[in-house]
């Protein structure tokens, strides 16, 4: 109703301010060769789906031919077996690098076309093209309304999974308005700018209101809504948090598989406490999240929150096969490889993802941490130098810097004065993330550092020191492989019982990559601790 709307508006003019949200992927990024090694042999048909092209008049119609391409392609991976390469790769090959498409992504199958848009009324004309033999298995030219829009993207997609034999399910889709179908797909548009994210925000909300069946508006308004609750201070979250949930809920209720909601319901998790819902969320997202680039990067992301980083490594690499020109899928690989103890093959992949998106901090912080584990402090000194931190800034892992440093020498008094004023933040608030108690271990003694757990609560303290972003107070951290002395105390299990840890290994039988590594028996210290009080998040 139009009082929602203003607490709503009220809500974005108040969390402006604290938003960052993520650039989108580069155009003809290469694929990381280090992490593609070891992404496998292509399927036995693995289709790419490239961007139609626009053959309107208005060059403002290309939002459109994009959308339109993207929903075919969504279409078909979500309604066959088909393996599909997914949008980011595919829709980097345009105009005459199209002939480039088949051999760089290694598909057998392309399917293109083009649109051409006139008010209400469209025509579409797609073809099949078998790469080996360069011969066109299927064509064909629709004039359809726009109304008719979803009927014919579902006919396209039916053929195409009846010429490389696959049957098409496709998701039940009711008529659709055209200015719905417009707002959506300008909507829907990834944008580095705030302002611009906020309108598409604000896009998607008309759209659903003129569609309230219209699941796939729904889905993609929850993912608008997550960047903003994700950088929302913890203690402000209700509001967020209720939009977010009444968008997944209504994209669910229309279309029950819907990967772009099941994705943003299984982020919006509780960092710990329940990972029985984390199980849940992971089995979800391996029945339907298969084709889905952003399913995979979540499925991979629960992985590592529950220590099962070499499942998390394998998910990333299926990732890189669909989509090998994804900075994202690519990012994730190269992360997951240093993590799990691959060393050498994740410092590679690692440079290579910071020397083609040098403006990525996160690949940046987990380089630096790599090099200081690898003990290559020149490397270290090069990536946290002034004038490099200045045009690359580590943003929010700003930290990392003093931590580096503290590694090199973690008996010197600099890393004393980092512990002291990490220990002091600590009591004072009586909160910690457990990311923290990971270096802690590292520069001081297991004692002083288990210490410090016992007397703090792990979730935010509601004050403005508190972290933001996806990955704040979550687990994932707790299980880098090369750095190893808070796990190797037995304590480390009481801690991982607190978290709820514990009572999810047990209850799965789906044990961490520490289990086997760690020096005493893991399991048998899980046993002890299998009533231990759970700490409830942000209680």
């Amino acid at each position: 109703g139009d009082a929602d709307d203003r607490v709503w508006q009220a809500l974005l003019s108040d969390v402006q301010r604290s938003i960052g949200l993520e650039r989108s992927a580069p155009a003809n990024l290469p694929a990381l060769a280090t992490v593609a090694a070891h992404a496998g042999p292509a399927r036995e048909t693995l289709l790419a789906v490239l961007a139609f092209d626009n053959l309107s008049s208005d060059a403002e119609m290309q939002y459109f031919s994009d959308g339109v391409s993207e929903d075919i392609l969504g279409r078909i991976q979500r309604g066959s077996k088909l393996k599909v390469i997914g949008r980011t790769s595919s829709f980097q090959f345009r105009g005459a690098d199209k002939a480039k498409a088949a051999a760089a992504l290694k598909a057998t199958h392309v399917l293109d076309g083009s649109i051409r848009r006139g008010g209400a009324k469209v025509r579409i004309t797609a073809s099949l093209t078998d790469v080996a033999s360069q011969t066109s298995i299927w064509s064909d030219k629709y004039d359809r309304s726009l109304d008719d829009i979803f009927a014919v993207q579902d006919e396209i997609s039916e053929a195409i999974a009846a010429a490389l034999d696959s049957a098409f399910f496709p998701a039940e889709q009711a008529a659709i308005d055209p200015a719905a179908y417009d707002l959506y797909l300008r909507g829907k548009q990834a944008d580095a700018d705030l302002q611009r994210n906020l309108h598409n925000l604000e896009m998607l909300q008309a759209a659903v209101r003129i569609v309230p069946d219209f699941a796939d508006a729904w889905a993609m308004l929850g993912v608008k809504q997550f960047l903003l609750l994700m950088n929302t201070p913890w203690r402000e979250r209700a509001a967020v948090r209720a939009q977010v949930e009444v968008s997944v809920q209504r994209a669910l209720a229309r279309d029950p598989d819907n990967p772009t909601a099941a994705w943003v319901q299984s982020s919006m998790l509780a960092p710990f406490s329940d990972f029985l819902a984390h199980e849940r969320a992971i089995q979800r997202l391996e029945q339907i999240g298969q084709n889905s680039s952003d399913a995979l990067a979540s499925l991979g992301y629960l992985f590592a929150c529950v220590g099962r980083v070499r499942d998390a490594t394998a998910v990333a690499r299926r990732a890189v096969a669909l989509d090998p020109l994804d900075r994202y899928a690519i990012s994730n690989a190269a992360i997951f490889l240093w993590q799990s103890g691959e060393y050498e093959a994740g410092l590679a992949a690692l440079t290579d993802a910071v020397e083609q998106d040098p403006d990525n901090q996160h690949n940046a912080v987990v380089l630096i941490l790599a090099h200081a584990h690898a003990r290559n402090w020149s490397d270290v000194a090069r990536l946290i130098d002034p004038a490099r931190l200045a045009q690359y800034p580590l943003r929010e892992y700003g930290e990392a810097i003093g931590l580096a440093l503290a590694l090199e020498k973690p008996h010197a008094e600099q890393a004393q004065q980092q512990l002291q004023a990490s220990a002091w933040e600590a009591d004072r608030s009586g909160h910690i993330d457990c990311a923290a108690l990971l270096w802690l271990a590292e520069l001081s003694s297991a004692d002083e550092t288990y210490a410090l757990a016992d007397r703090c609560r792990l979730d935010p303290s509601g004050s403005p020191n508190d972290r933001l972003g996806v990955t704040a107070y979550r687990t994932n951290n707790l299980f880098f492989a090369g750095f190893a002395k808070l796990r190797a105390d037995p304590r480390f299990v009481k801690l991982c019982a607190r978290l709820g840890l514990v009572e999810y290994w047990l209850a799965t039988q789906k044990w961490p990559d520490c289990a086997d590594t760690v020096p005493y028996d893991f399991r048998a210290e899980c046993e002890k601790y299998r009533d231990y009080p759970k700490d409830v998040f942000l209680a």
